[in-house]
């Protein structure tokens, strides 16, 4: 690997946080012109937070379960595997690049045995050979070639981590996604029970000849809709278990055991600042990565029209006999210097160049467009946190309400003194409270845990912050 590349892209993209030095690491004036208007906010709307942004989320959730599922995934899931490949593959193309800045050497060995017909005679012919040859950087081609490769090795790397991250968002919100259908399953199922217990009564009722054949018919129909409620919800927690178990490499086992709380996430998180997510999120890093790498590609496809120089030497001997071959007798050299240059290609070069600056341009919307979409995202998932904390104490109060009134309905019912629907009225407000309550709890979650994702917070604590911690606990 070329290191000098790797730490001039790494420079290019830490000074990237203000756009005028970001500008500055560029090879071409295309990408200048297209990102210099670059529009970060100050501050995210609704927030004067200003807190840098925690890593080691997953720790503050304080659950060892996820934590062992977490590790399950990153060492099991296969999509994880095949994007770790994805980053050797490009480790060793690297290597393929590089390779091309220094000269190659190779050796042949030539022997032969030929008989002459009309002599009837035999005869022998043995050469060997070393060649070298190497082409010239003179215009700095082969070196934008390879730091072209150099920055799809970043991008790749800052894509996989990116892919780490999400691993770990899918497997937290899977697990607690079961939890909620659990808590849901637990709750049908109660309400199965309630149903029993309420078509008893009102047969009994019935069969004592106070109340009505409507009211039984309407009991039996809120049971089988239970029943039905009770089904759909098991295949929807299977279906969950099995998701999860994909996730961490675990599938089809069919052995994970969830049993487990919902949390409820009242406190805020430090959002930092906008223009901190640029050097921070690996997904934003793999895409300017990317674009330096188009524009490096630019680079190369013009100085592909440029003449090249390459010198070759070598170096051989031939005898008739092998055990000879060496002996100086015959070794001869050679040096020879090659000018080549483009002339007439029917537009060729010309076009590839002009390929090239086009998807340099595509790549830039596409930056630009991964860019807000990461403000975007922060942003919307901010006011939803906002909206469903709101939600949580309004559906509390409504749930509790809710569940008084179900039961003075079923007692007013028994007394004569209202229908039997409304008391299913009553009820069936009770249970949508509970269960939105539930669900509610559970998106609060999700959202936290894209929050965390949408911010580039890792989760785990890198070296370097774990370093400083030590540092300042000495």
């Amino acid at each position: 690997m070329n290191s000098r590349f790797i730490t001039k892209a790494k420079h290019c993209f830490i000074v990237g946080v203000t756009t005028s030095l970001l500008l500055a690491c560029s090879n071409t004036s295309e990408l200048n012109k297209n990102l210099k208007n670059i529009n970060l906010p100050a501050t995210w709307q609704g927030s004067t937070d200003k807190f840098d942004v925690k890593d080691n989320w997953l720790l503050q959730l304080g659950d060892p379960k996820i934590q062992q599922l977490v590790k399950s995934a990153l060492t099991s899931n296969h999509q994880l595997k095949i994007q770790a490949y994805n980053v050797e593959i490009q480790k060793q193309q690297l290597i393929v690049s590089g390779s091309t800045l220094w000269p190659s050497l190779d050796l042949s060995l030539r022997s032969g045995r030929s008989k002459n017909n009309s002599l009837d005679t035999y005869s022998n012919s043995n050469s060997i050979d070393l060649n070298l040859s190497y082409e010239l950087d003179l215009w700095g081609k082969l070196s934008d070639a390879d730091q072209q490769a150099n920055l799809n090795y970043l991008a790749e790397q800052a894509n996989f981590q990116h892919n780490k991250q999400q691993l770990v968002a899918d497997v937290i919100i899977t697990w607690f996604s079961i939890v909620e259908a659990k808590k849901l399953l637990s709750l049908y199922e109660s309400r199965v029970e309630n149903s029993r217990q309420n078509l008893d009564i009102i047969e009994s009722s019935y069969n004592s000849g106070l109340g009505s054949a409507l009211d039984v018919y309407l009991t039996r129909n809120e049971l089988n809709n239970e029943l039905t409620r009770v089904s759909e919800q098991q295949t929807a927690t299977a279906k969950l278990v099995r998701k999860l178990e994909r996730l961490v490499g675990e599938y089809p086992k069919g052995e994970l055991l969830v049993n487990d709380q919902l949390p409820l996430l009242s406190d805020d998180i430090p959002l930092g600042l906008p223009s901190d997510l640029i050097s921070r999120k690996p997904q934003l890093m793999a895409s300017w990565y990317q674009l330096l790498a188009k524009d490096a590609g630019l680079a190369y496809a013009h100085k592909q029209r440029f003449p090249s120089i390459s010198l070759t030497a070598s170096l051989g001997d031939s005898n008739n006999d092998i055990e000879k071959l060496l002996s100086g007798s015959s070794l001869a050299w050679s040096l020879f210097g090659n000018l080549s240059a483009p002339l007439f290609n029917a537009g060729r070069l010309e076009a590839n160049e002009e390929k090239m600056r086009l998807t340099l341009k595509q790549g830039e919307q596409q930056y630009l467009d991964t860019l807000y979409n990461a403000f975007s995202t922060v942003e919307n998932a901010i006011t939803e946190e906002k909206g469903l904390k709101h939600s949580y104490q309004t559906m509390l109060s409504a749930k509790n309400n809710a569940e008084v009134a179900a039961t003075l309905s079923f007692e007013q019912y028994q007394s004569g003194l209202v229908t039997y629907t409304t008391v299913l009225d009553a009820q069936k407000r009770a249970f949508d409270a509970q269960s939105n309550l539930i669900q509610i709890k559970n998106r609060l979650i999700a959202n936290r845990i894209q929050l965390h994702l949408a911010l580039g917070g890792d989760f785990t604590v890198s070296e370097e912050s774990a370093t400083t911690q030590n540092d300042k606990a000495e």
